[in-house]
């Protein structure tokens, strides 16, 4: 039986492409999604064996998304594909849970063997992406951990995308009142006293990329 994967990337271009190179090999793509939100949806619907996110991601980007999917379908192997391998969103990525952490641009010689490694429950690192850990390793860096709930992630990733409370509320399916509340209680905890203050949060966490 082939392996079941579900890609999601906010460009169509770039799932067209993957899907491609996977049907080519076997697997089966039975799902497919543009943002976070929508990537945690089909994974509670299909619970795929592997999942292969884009690291951002509107709505609910890479590394939120793999914590939503890791708690619904806990038998998911989550890979993130991604350009980004600043050692801060590495990191990240692997206490969310991830099994695997490649890069864009070595996606069609590598993409195939992580998705068989990462099936059987092995983690599969970039090679790039593995210097980047045994450099943070040394150096002796730890990745920031501000102790926000899921609640609280997602509502400071939507704030550092631009949305206005109300938005925020019906995104999350919430009162205004009580996203103004998680809004409120996300400033006093981080100690910042303005949007821009949360949006540099968020970049420091790698919720979003400058």
């Amino acid at each position: 039986m082939s392996v079941q994967i579900l890609l999601a990337d906010d460009q169509q271009v770039v799932r067209e492409a993957i899907r491609a190179l996977l049907e080519q090999q076997g697997f089966q793509v039975v799902g497919e999604a543009a943002d976070g939100h929508e990537a945690v949806r089909l994974a509670e619907k299909f619970k795929p064996q592997v999942a292969v996110l884009d690291l951002s991601m509107p709505l609910l980007n890479g590394v939120e998304a793999s914590r939503e999917i890791a708690r619904i379908s806990p038998q998911t192997r989550i890979i993130i594909l991604t350009m980004y391998k600043e050692g801060q969103y590495v990191q990240e990525a692997l206490r969310a849970g991830v099994f695997g952490y490649l890069l864009k641009t070595s996606a069609a010689k590598d993409l195939v063997e992580a998705i068989r490694q990462v099936s059987h429950g092995t983690v599969y690192l970039s090679p790039e992406i593995s210097q980047t850990i045994i450099k943070a390793y040394r150096a002796g860096t730890e990745p920031v951990s501000p102790h926000l709930s899921l609640r609280e992630r997602q509502v400071l990733l939507l704030v550092a995308e631009g949305k206005t409370t109300k938005e925020i509320a019906s995104l999350l399916g919430i009162a205004v009142k009580t996203a103004s509340s998680h809004r409120i209680r996300l400033m006093r905890k981080l100690e910042v006293h303005e949007t821009a203050g949360l949006v540099r949060f968020a970049i420091r966490l790698g919720l979003v990329h400058p």
